[in-house]
């Protein structure tokens, strides 16, 4: 049976689209027309991403009346104009370009991509992308800054590894770390030119003195003048981006001191490190109002399974996509932590690593964890409590746990004869 339905299309009366490059950008203006109900007048106008222009630019929007201002997230163009037109007190919105659908059939233009994007900004059929407030943006560029710092100096220490094993050298088989503070000594040794093997496992310290034979094959190998002084490089290399980790470390406590309540309660989280709680904040601010439930932010992280289904087929085996890389990182290495601890969260990554293995088990974590942060976050008064590694043993049925105890002994091929306690 056909209903009536009454659709009342709102539609944003001053809009303006931009269709960003590097050196120049395409703004569509559209307005209401003067006099004539219904009908919309336009404007297309290239503009130069200097500053002056910007600014420009930013004068003649705000004397046609118009409060919105969307933009797609072209590369790290948009900074810039979404920064300016933000402070000019402009309703800015980034956008996904994949929820900009151009129609197909159509030539594609800068020209022809403002105008569409403007239309569908004006009929409100967009979402804005989460952009944090500037002291946010600002920990935000520390934190992604020390995360790629961290990812260089790991690379570095990869390479040193590798040369190594290009002399024979195999330290790397023996020391979990060689970069340790005796597998350190030993690469400076050799860098100054030792090469007898027993000399050089004679730095070993504390534990590691047990492997002084197996330290002592480690090191003959065919190590060369030529790998030391491409071996002394790298170990600059890593000094020195140790050092610009360390001095990121203060500039980062610095910034995060207006957030050093909400730091540590997300530190009192099993596997949240400091370093962790910081990335978490830069990443997902502090304003939980733009995630109206834990669901929204864990989807809006890819840490919630995708739904993707075709002739009553599940397809995609629950994936949950890409979300924010740093976030991502962030979550894995807590999730590995708290994988270790006789906690909640620790039994409850055993659990789920048994039936589904270790990798969806760090996912579900990462997802439990920031469920957690969520709450932590929304409620000024919330404190982490941890229900402990026992939880689930003392919820389930205590006849489903008998039945299962008996169905594994029964599966090791044993009779199992239950008896009451006296």
């Amino acid at each position: 049976m056909l209903t009536r339905t009454q659709d009342d299309e709102e539609i944003i009366e001053r809009v303006a689209a931009l269709d960003i490059g590097k050196a120049e950008l395409m703004c569509c203006v559209r307005v209401p027309g003067e006099g004539h109900r219904g009908k919309r007048l336009q404007e297309v106008q290239a503009y130069s991403t200097m500053t002056r222009s910007l600014l420009s630019m930013s004068d003649h929007l705000a004397c046609l009346g118009v409060t919105r201002v969307v933009m797609e997230a072209t590369s790290d163009y948009w900074k810039p104009v979404f920064y300016l037109l933000e402070a000019a007190g402009f309703q800015a919105w980034l956008v996904n370009a994949k929820d900009v659908r151009h129609l197909p059939g159509r030539p594609k233009t800068d020209k022809l991509d403002a105008v569409w994007l403007c239309k569908v900004a004006e009929r409100q059929m967009l979402r804005p992308s989460f952009v944090p407030p500037s002291p946010i943006r600002r920990l935000r560029d520390l934190t992604r800054y020390r995360a790629d710092l961290v990812a260089a100096r790991t690379a570095e220490k990869q390479r040193a590894e590798k040369l190594l094993e290009d002399a024979c050298i195999k330290l790397s088989a023996v020391v979990a770390d060689i970069f340790g503070v005796s597998g350190r000594d030993m690469l400076a040794a050799l860098v100054a030119g030792e090469r007898d093997p027993k000399v050089l496992a004679q730095l070993a310290r504390r534990s590691m003195r047990a492997k002084i034979t197996v330290l002592e094959e480690a090191f003959t190998g065919h190590f060369t003048d030529h790998h030391a002084v491409l071996l002394g490089a790298m170990l600059g290399r890593v000094d020195a981006i140790s050092a610009d980790i360390a001095a990121l470390d203060a500039q980062i406590a610095v910034q995060a001191a207006p957030f050093a309540e909400l730091v540590a309660k997300l530190d009192e989280i099993p596997g949240i490190s400091l370093v962790s709680a910081y990335v978490i904040l830069a990443e997902i601010g502090t304003d939980m109002t733009r995630f109206p439930t834990a669901g929204h932010l864990a989807s809006w992280a890819r840490l919630a399974p995708g739904i993707k289904e075709s002739a009553g087929k599940k397809k995609g085996k629950g994936s949950t996509g890409h979300g924010n890389a740093y976030l991502a990182a962030a979550l894995g290495n807590a999730a590995a932590g708290a994988a270790k601890t006789d906690t909640f969260l620790g039994e409850r990554y055993r659990r789920i690593a048994r039936r589904r293995g270790s990798k969806r088990a760090i996912v579900a974590i990462g997802r439990s964890i920031l469920v957690i942060v969520w709450h932590l976050l929304s409620d000024p008064d919330a404190r982490f409590h941890d229900l402990g590694s026992d939880f689930y043993a003392t919820r389930i049925d205590p006849e489903r746990r008998k039945l299962t105890h008996i169905h594994q002994l029964e599966a090791l091929g044993y009779k199992v004869t239950i008896e009451p306690a006296a």
